[in-house]
């Protein structure tokens, strides 16, 4: 039997390893240290295994497409989940530039509680847990990280042409309710890739390893093995 490669798992916006706590065994690895998707990707690239399966959900998918862009043959997997393989439309990236202000001028509870958070999750009996733990991750991890990977998203590339170059496993799932990220997204994703297979969450938004996690934990484990 051939062993499993580890699993790397790089978490959304604003967000740490405890969007991950329900998941299988991995390596979480932020991407918090720089503001453009390439320099994030040779980043983890630097700190990952030297092969591993590698999943990302909504921002942590997008430096997933640039890290196999750069090196597809460091990963064997590929879960994208809840995220977008197309650059910033224009109405998105107008509004970057503000809330990067408003963030930096202690207004980045505001922003989040404003702008960000109610769009995130579906209504489930959890929402208000889960949507304090959100708030917790973004103050924890601070303006200026929510002002790079503000900039990083802005700035990133179209990777269409990087996954229909990609012909291996790839789980693309996405919450059932995802405003953020809309199924469309996904559907688009499984007809670039080869070897794609769709899986929707039901009662999930943008989130669902925080709002279903028992559901996307199988989802995980069934696309590792």
């Amino acid at each position: 039997m051939i062993p499993r490669s580890p699993l790397v798992l790089l978490a959304g916006m604003m967000c740490d390893g405890r969007l991950f706590k329900h998941m299988p065994h991995h390596i979480y690895l932020p991407i918090t240290g720089h503001h453009t998707i390439e320099a994030i990707a040779t980043d983890v690239l630097q700190n990952a295994p030297e092969t591993f399966a590698l999943g990302g959900l909504s921002m942590g998918g997008i430096v997933a497409m640039e890290v196999i862009r750069q090196a597809p043959d460091r990963v064997t997997r590929l879960a994208l989940m809840d995220t977008n393989c197309e650059a910033e439309n224009d109405r998105v990236k107008a509004s970057r530039g503000p809330q990067i202000e408003r963030a930096l001028a202690n207004g980045l509870q505001n922003v989040m509680r404003d702008e960000m958070k109610p769009n995130y999750l579906a209504n489930g009996p959890n929402k208000p847990e889960v949507l304090d733990l959100c708030m917790d991750m973004a103050m924890s991890l601070g303006p200026d990280v929510f002002a790079a990977q503000s900039r990083a998203l802005r700035d990133r590339q179209d990777q269409k042409k990087t996954l229909k170059n990609w012909h291996k496993p790839t789980l693309i799932l996405c919450g059932e309710d995802d405003r953020l990220c809309p199924l469309h997204r996904h559907t688009l994703m499984v007809e670039l890739i080869s070897l794609a297979k769709l899986t929707v969450v039901r009662s999930a938004g943008h989130l669902p390893p925080l709002e279903r996690p028992e559901v996307t934990r199988t989802a995980i484990e069934d696309w590792l093995h």
